[in-house]
């Protein structure tokens, strides 16, 4: 399907669960994401890496080693791996960067997003990229209060304007828990992440949690962001044209870590820390960084550079995580 089509297909399916011709922006971004057949995740193209017709480019797209440091990490804070399964979730089609760590694991569970999780009894969840990939709303302050916004989408062109009252309860839940702000500020929240999040640790395993992403806080937002922060990655180009070319395109937004580690202590994970990719590999994967180091492969220093150095992925992520006994 053309993009022009898809983007069509996508409105039309908007337009006719429209109430009053507007939808929440949650709803739209959940759409142009995830519709069968239509959302932007919902194909089996390849849309990470460097080839033509990808749109960006990840920290496990530089290989194997990626894999090596998760596994590392992973055996520092179970204090050991024999007794784990390495569960990824959200995984793109055809990829799997654990394959050579395998064999350290019990066994190497794969999901892409939507497929039901299994997890066995021990357990180490991986995700990475996940959660900045789910729909996420957009609140607006105005006139003193905090306001959801949405789309509307019967017109010829699709436009933003606030709903008359907020799409849920969650939703409402979050605005009212804003502090005042500036005239005209934007903060978008990926509240979706949190409830997904509740349900991959729920059931009672045991293990760590390791999820590697990019985001701020809530006060960080609000003291940096007068815009938001969702943003559209097409061909390996930033937009902020975030209503066009839906379906083709990634919508994202940055994850909110103080909503999020929150959902951590909940299910009953302790040690719970936020750490830039960079420190994360050091203190827990500081062996296998080492050894890599010491290698006299220099295509793998300098991916080991990519992924830790302040100037590339080091600082750009950061990686929650936390163990459950």
């Amino acid at each position: 399907m053309e993009p022009a089509d898809r983007h069509d297909a996508i409105v039309a399916l908007l337009r006719r669960e429209a109430r009053g011709g507007v939808v929440s922006f949650a709803r739209l971004v959940d759409t142009a994401l995830y519709a069968p057949g239509l959302g932007y995740y919902s194909s089996d193209r390849v849309r990470v890496g460097k080839a033509a017709g990808t749109d960006f480019t990840t920290a496990a797209a530089l290989g194997p080693m990626f894999g090596q440091l998760i596994a590392g990490a992973a055996k520092s804070l179970v204090g050991g791996l024999k007794a784990h399964a390495l569960v990824e979730f959200g995984a793109e089609p055809g990829q799997s960067h654990y394959a050579g760590v395998a064999s350290q694991f019990t066994e190497l569970r794969t999901f892409r997003f939507g497929s039901p999780p299994d997890f066995p009894a021990r357990s180490v969840l991986v995700a990475n990229e996940l959660l900045d990939a789910q729909p996420f709303h957009r609140f607006l302050f105005q006139s003193g209060i905090w306001r959801e916004l949405g789309v509307r989408v019967d017109g010829s062109e699709l436009t933003i304007e606030p709903l008359a009252d907020y799409s849920t309860p969650l939703a409402a839940d979050f605005a009212r828990s804003l502090p005042v702000a500036e005239e005209g500020w934007i903060i978008d929240a990926p509240l979706a992440a949190e409830e997904l999040l509740s349900k991959l640790l729920s059931g009672g395993w045991s293990g760590a949690v390791i999820l590697l992403d990019y985001g701020k806080t809530v006060a960080q937002c609000l003291e940096s962001s007068p815009a938001g922060t969702a943003r559209a990655y097409r061909n390996h180009q930033l937009s902020g044209a975030i209503l066009e070319n839906l379906g083709s395109q990634d919508l994202t937004c940055h994850v909110l870590w103080d909503r999020i580690e929150p959902v951590l202590i909940a299910a009953g994970f302790r040690d719970v820390r936020l750490d830039r990719q960079e420190a994360f590999f050091v203190k827990y994967a500081g062996g296998e960084m080492e050894r890599i180091a010491k290698s006299d492969d220099p295509e793998a220093t300098g991916r080991l550079r990519a992924l830790t150095h302040p100037a590339h992925f080091g600082a750009k992520f950061q990686v929650l995580h936390g163990v459950r006994v």
